[in-house]
């Protein structure tokens, strides 16, 4: 039988999420954006774009969005359990930091420095996950991780660590990101050999690299890989769409779909002042919304070769699959028949 996953409006049977996005921020704001209190949250107008971002994800068939905002990068349950109530929408998210490049690391790395930063994020994480962000009784339902680029910092180290001993004691799933398309078989290696199970690991923003050996060093570690940024061309190290969309179709080619989900990224309302996009970023980031896979990415997948089966299992069942819902003790018999993990 399927379990439950925690959402914003308390928990939910996995085999009723259906087509799930796995990686998207209905808003989003750098550490340090509260200092400039000039442009405070509208949470009137973050609640409008969230609604509007909500329906138009719902015309396309979607039911369920992985909200993956960390506590440092402006969370917020609440206006998130709004849009849910408003609009129907699965709404699950996160808890958890940044990677330290982008993050809020002082607080932490303090705590490091004293011997108690381990000790203090397993309580942390361990309080959210049972009892709720704070007096608000909201339960996230993953745990958010990510590293910089080229190296996994002691300062990230420390949180992949926490959070597989978190993840093996209360069963819930990890997501992450990767920076500029790299790090990704690293982060599976340290999570797995930590002891977190790779069934229930997302490792994202690994369409940030289109070289087909980086996915399959990842994929050998039967982990999740996200292909979670198309829209997102270009800048941060982002490859166009068309790129990642053969990178995608060689690795279902090769047997993968069953390890890849796929998302955007979006961040659809910025905390503190909106970025101001050089013209050039702006025509880059025109298909950078929560309709792109639907409108543009699947219909080139299909004229690829890759069948509708393959896109649902992408879309919904490896979803379902690492929240361990029904499709996960399909996959466990199927392998124990064939003697496979």
């Amino acid at each position: 039988m399927s379990g439950t996953v925690n959402t914003v409006l308390g928990p939910v049977a996995v085999d009723s999420l259906g087509k799930t996005l796995m990686h998207e921020h209905f808003f989003f704001g750098y550490a340090g954006h509260t200092g400039n209190t000039k442009y405070p949250i509208d949470r009137d107008e973050a609640i409008r774009v969230g609604i509007e971002v909500a329906d138009k994800a719902k015309q396309h068939g979607v039911k369920t969005i992985v909200d993956a905002t960390p506590n440092d990068s402006g969370r917020d349950p609440v206006l998130l359990k709004e849009i849910a109530e408003r609009t129907g929408l699965h709404i699950i998210f996160s808890t958890g930091y940044y990677y330290e490049g982008e993050g809020a690391p002082a607080y932490f790395k303090f705590k490091q420095g004293l011997g108690t930063a381990e000790d203090e994020l397993y309580e942390l994480y361990m309080d959210e996950i049972q009892n709720g962000v704070g007096n608000t009784g909201l339960k996230p339902g993953v745990i958010k991780l990510g590293t910089g680029k080229d190296a996994i910092t002691d300062y990230e180290r420390m949180f992949f660590k926490v959070a597989a001993r978190v993840q093996k004691e209360t069963g819930i799933s990890i997501i992450t990101h990767t920076q500029e398309g790299t790090m990704g078989p690293e982060q599976a290696k340290l999570l797995v050999s930590e002891g977190a199970d790779p069934n229930r690991i997302l490792i994202g923003h690994m369409d940030g690299n289109t070289d087909i050996r980086y996915h399959l060093r990842t994929l050998e570690q039967g982990v999740y890989v996200g292909f979670d940024r198309f829209g997102l061309q270009g800048f941060v190290g982002a490859p166009m769409d068309k790129d990642r969309i053969g990178t995608l179709i060689g690795l279902i080619g090769l047997g993968y779909a069953d390890q890849i989900m796929m998302a955007h990224d979006t961040v659809n309302c910025w905390l503190g002042k909106p970025p101001e996009w050089p013209k050039e970023m702006q025509k880059l980031i025109t298909n950078w919304h929560v309709g792109n896979i639907f409108e543009n990415i699947v219909p080139a997948l299909r004229e690829g070769g890759v069948t509708a089966e393959q896109i649902e299992q992408i879309l919904v069942k490896n979803p379902n699959r690492i929240f361990g819902g029904s499709e996960s003790l399909k996959a466990r018999n199927k392998n124990k028949a064939s003697g496979v993990r």
